[in-house]
């Protein structure tokens, strides 16, 4: 079965923290100009997008030097749910790797914080640990989230918040470069896994 689980691009949509707000406004109308077009203003990590090896490794592939066909996912839902706010999700919470062997390429992880979207609290998702992101890696899987991203997202206010775990959270983006480092698919904002 095909589902689109993507986020639609308009206008002011959630963006990580830094990143350039997007736009999406008339270019050209029918009224005036006898056909209508559009400009599109985003960075390349709005939306639902992947994320190549570049994104965190500076040697890895650039997204356009992957073939298309790697996007195409057989993939497995793993309900995380119920998580509090920048909770780690460890390894245990995970699939055994060989229970995955040969048949799954993309484990998607709901964490139910795709119902936050539009909103501060977005930020406060949970994160993988970089030992899951190495279960996953071990297992030849990439991940799919409804979140910003598989390493914990910066705060409104840059640091811990009342929904912040007491400071074990990691720097950097460890589950990213562990998962990117072996060109593993990190799909991010994902939306609709609930139905």
């Amino acid at each position: 079965m095909f589902r689109d689980l993507s986020r639609p691009i308009e206008t002011g949509m959630p963006t990580y923290p830094g990143d350039p707000d997007v736009t999406l406004a008339p270019d050209a109308t029918h009224e005036a100009d006898g056909y209508a077009t559009s400009e599109l203003r985003t960075g390349t990590h709005a939306g639902t997008h992947v994320d190549a090896p570049r994104h965190t490794l500076p040697g890895g592939e650039a997204i356009d030097e992957q073939a298309v066909g790697r996007f195409a996912f057989d993939a497995r839902l793993v309900d995380l749910r119920p998580l509090g706010p920048r909770e780690a999700i460890a390894p245990g919470a995970l699939p055994d790797p060989d229970a995955l062997a040969g048949d799954i390429d993309l484990l998607v992880f709901r964490t139910g914080w795709a119902s936050h979207w539009g909103t501060e609290r977005y930020r406060d998702h949970p994160y993988l640990t970089e030992a899951a992101a190495g279960r996953c890696r071990e297992a030849g899987v990439g991940v799919g989230l409804d979140t910003f991203g598989p390493d914990p997202t910066p705060t409104a206010g840059g640091g811990a918040d009342e929904g912040a775990n007491d400071g074990d959270e990691p720097d950097g983006t460890p589950a990213h470069d562990v998962l990117l480092g072996d060109s593993l698919p990190v799909v991010e904002n994902l939306r609709g896994l609930d139905g």
